[in-house]
């Protein structure tokens, strides 16, 4: 993976993480993921590590190491992580989950505990970072979608309404 400018990784309910040579289709490493499904996958702006999320936990692999052990785990959620992402520094890492709740995640500190989180009143679907780095949008099974302000930790709800 060294020296490669395009990573190109799969994961899903075989798990497994599966890294790809874009212009020739072989699968050059397979990384287990034992712990559950993978629901989605993030890679850190610096190309160095890939974020998988799962039942109840979201692992951080090395992705230029033959190690397939995590090098990170993030624990104490409660249902499915449904989407996950990373700020354009790498420095922090958001994630949503079936659980109701977004997390900010600070991938500075040692503890590798939820920094702060936006509750949504049904399960969340997904996640995405605007590309200010300030807002993040919160798609919930309710059809709402939220706008997380992770400045002034305020949000905005917009409900689309359905015409007959």
């Amino acid at each position: 993976m060294i020296g490669d400018s395009i990573i190109l990784a799969t994961a899903g309910y075989d798990h497994t993480i599966k890294f790809w040579q874009p212009h020739t289709g072989i699968c050059t490493k397979t990384v287990p993921h034992a712990d559950s499904q993978v629901n989605d996958l993030a890679i850190t702006p610096d190309k160095q590590n890939i974020a998988a999320a799962g039942y109840q936990h979201i692992r951080i692999y090395d992705i230029n190491s033959n190690n397939p052990n995590a090098i990170t785990k993030y624990e104490d959620i409660s249902k499915n992580v449904t989407a996950i992402g990373f700020n354009e520094e790498g420095t922090w890492m958001y994630s949503s989950g079936e659980d109701h709740n977004a997390r900010i995640w600070d991938r500075r500190t040692r503890s590798n505990n939820c920094q702060r989180t936006f509750q949504a009143k049904a399960p969340i679907n997904c996640a995405c970072l605007h590309p200010n780095q300030a807002e993040l949008f919160v798609g919930d099974q309710s059809g709402a979608i939220h706008i997380w302000d992770l400045k002034t930790d305020q949000t905005e709800q917009y409900v689309c309404i359905r015409e007959k």
